[in-house]
């Protein structure tokens, strides 16, 4: 690459996860964490694009919900999706309020992070951390 060509820069990014019910999933984001719902597409809804500040997620009904496989499914402990945050205590504290399904609560990794995990209704496991000072 020159000096003169110009890179072009990433400015957002947007996970997809296949799922049973686009319409109850993009419910339960919303009610356990705080998302907000966008616009179906589809007759019948098969998809939506939801988010919560600034961070977004693709949701995409599956044809046949032996299609739905979350990472756990094939490996033990891996994560569909992962959000850092600026804080993770306060976070943890809403979701648990919220009802949300706390797949392992806070702690901290050798890699560097304070974190906890979440179950949508897919069994989809999100993780959710704070890089420790």
């Amino acid at each position: 690459m020159s000096e003169t060509t110009k890179r072009a820069k990433f400015t957002a990014s947007a996970p997809l996860l296949l799922v049973r019910d686009v319409v109850a999933a993009a419910a339960h984001y919303e009610t356990a964490m705080g998302f907000t719902q966008g616009k179906f597409y589809g007759e019948p809804p098969c998809f939506t694009i939801i988010g919560r500040d600034g961070m977004y997620v693709m949701l995409r009904q599956a044809d046949s919900p032996d299609q739905v496989v979350p990472n756990t499914q094939i490996m033990d402990q891996l994560w569909d999706m992962y959000f850092w945050v600026d804080d993770v205590e306060s976070l943890f504290a809403e979701f648990t309020a919220r009802g949300a399904i706390i797949d392992y609560g806070l702690c901290d990794q050798p890699y560097g992070c304070r974190e906890f995990g979440t179950r949508d209704l897919d069994g989809h496991d999100i993780g959710f951390g704070q890089e420790m000072k």
